[in-house]
């Protein structure tokens, strides 16, 4: 089956009554639990956006403190886990700033663990890489922000200092 697009989407759904949109949301929230995570989200945490980083930041860091850091292949599979989670957290938001804070957060975490990261290449590429992806959302924001933000990234920056 070929899926319609947005736009055809958007016309169809505009036709329904509202009851029927209701149905139809609960349906798609069955489907997939990433649905109903985002349902969650739109509903009750979009409003308040400082108290969302900072759960998602709480849940980060309980899951920082579960990784086992003496089985490298544990490791590495734990914080691509954790990346995955945050992406998926920053993309419900779409917020510039969220994801700016959130992946911060996440090198901050992975700095302080005292994992080697200059020592094992494909986590150090996508720490970097990480660094790469908030200088970039870094633009879009406000420049006292900025500023702020870019003193954290510095002191990211190296990560052979502990």
């Amino acid at each position: 089956m070929k899926a319609a697009t947005i736009s055809q989407l958007k016309t169809e759904l505009h036709a329904l009554g509202q009851s029927e949109l209701i149905a139809l949301c609960l349906r798609l929230a069955r489907f997939k639990a990433e649905n109903k995570e985002l349902m969650t989200y739109l509903l009750y945490e979009q409003h308040d956006e400082l108290t969302f980083i900072n759960n998602v930041k709480q849940e980060m860091d309980g899951l920082f403190g579960s990784i086992n850091f003496h089985s490298l292949h544990h490791a590495k599979k734990s914080i691509r886990k954790t990346g995955r989670i945050i992406s998926k957290y920053i993309r419900f938001s779409g917020s510039r700033r969220v994801e700016a804070e959130l992946l911060i957060h996440f090198c901050r975490n992975l700095k302080e663990s005292g994992f080697p990261l200059h020592e094992h290449s494909p986590l150090y590429k996508f720490y970097t890489n990480l660094l790469v992806k908030i200088n970039k959302s870094l633009v879009a924001l406000h420049p006292d922000l900025q500023f702020d933000f870019k003193k954290e990234i510095e002191s990211l920056s190296d990560t052979r200092k502990h």
